[in-house]
């Protein structure tokens, strides 16, 4: 069964902190960026998502990151595996939504 919980990182030093995944398989933590375009120093963020409980242990995942240095929101989607030394390995894929002043400037707001 994968199990979310606990500190992950990515290949970019980016670190998320899972706190717990209820029986319904939502969860909340805090997502420490390693990188970042915006001009404010980079600060800790809230995240909440969810999970399937799927018994062969190999989940789907999404959940929303709150930044608190800028003005945008991410979101991912992913799934976890077993690696080839049985650690567990999450794959995923974000969108980024940057604030824009005007709605002929949203073309340019996601990523």
């Amino acid at each position: 069964q994968c199990d979310l919980t606990g500190w992950w990182e990515n290949e970019l030093g980016s670190k998320m902190h899972v706190s717990e995944v209820d029986s319904q398989g939502n969860f909340s933590g805090e997502y420490h960026t390693a990188v970042s375009s915006a001009q404010k120093p980079i600060e800790p963020s809230p995240l909440l998502g969810s999970q399937h409980l799927d018994e062969d242990g190999q989940c789907t995942f999404g959940f929303t990151v709150n930044w608190k240095f800028s003005d945008s929101t991410a979101v991912f989607v992913g799934q976890c595996f077993a690696g080839e030394s049985g650690e567990e390995v999450l794959q995923s894929t974000w969108l980024l939504r940057e604030k824009v002043d005007s709605l002929p400037s949203d073309w340019k707001a996601t990523r």
